[in-house]
């Protein structure tokens, strides 16, 4: 008894050249299609991160010890769209008097409060601020000064070393970037940027 194989045979049709082009040219067109999609989505999301943050550098010594030189901290520049600064905030700003160079410092007055600098202290409204986070004892003297309804008291954490309000005066609310919120380089030295006075109503 003969043995017959089991099914059909497959009969092997070939696409007419033509077709066959036309495969291969809907192929490169999806692969383009994605390939523009993919890079659509990266410049989306690029626009969205610098339009949310912005990255610094520290340069000298004027925010020690908590911030140092070489050390690479990311900025939220929506910090401020929903509230005010607050007392401690550490922000970036455009240097008033040079609006090409960025500085960062901390804010220590607020609109509408007298600020005045003796016996190695802040005073607030004739109030002493407590500083642990500062470096040494302040040297200078300064104001009294009342600030301005959009305008800020901004002190680097070196107290002696820094070119600051003391100096230029009073920072407009309009200069400034955002807040500084994260070190993130180098990894040895991650952490957030926290705020001494959160809490607080000094």
């Amino acid at each position: 008894m003969d043995e017959h194989p089991v099914g059909f045979p497959i009969e092997q049709v070939e696409l007419p050249s033509g077709q066959a082009r036309e495969r291969v040219a809907h192929r490169w067109l999806s692969f383009l299609r994605e390939l523009v999609e993919t890079v659509l989505i990266v410049i989306v999301v690029m626009v969205l991160v610098n339009t949310v943050t912005a990255r610094f550098q520290i340069e000298g010594s004027s925010m020690e010890p908590n911030l140092r030189d070489g050390e690479y901290v990311l900025i939220s520049k929506i910090s401020y769209w929903f509230g005010s600064p607050q007392r401690g905030d550490v922000v970036v700003f455009r240097f008033p008097h040079d609006p090409h160079r960025d500085f960062i410092k901390r804010i220590i007055g607020l609109p509408g409060e007298t600020v005045a600098i003796r016996d190695g202290k802040v005073f607030i409204d004739g109030r002493p601020l407590e500083e642990t986070y500062i470096r040494s004892p302040i040297i200078y003297t300064y104001g009294p000064v009342t600030l301005g309804p959009d305008e800020y008291f901004v002190l680097g954490d070196n107290r002696n070393a820094s070119n600051d309000s003391h100096n230029w005066g009073t920072l407009p609310y309009s200069a400034i970037i955002g807040e500084a919120w994260l070190v993130y380089w180098p990894p040895s030295r991650w952490r957030l940027i926290r705020n001494p006075f959160e809490g607080d109503t000094p």
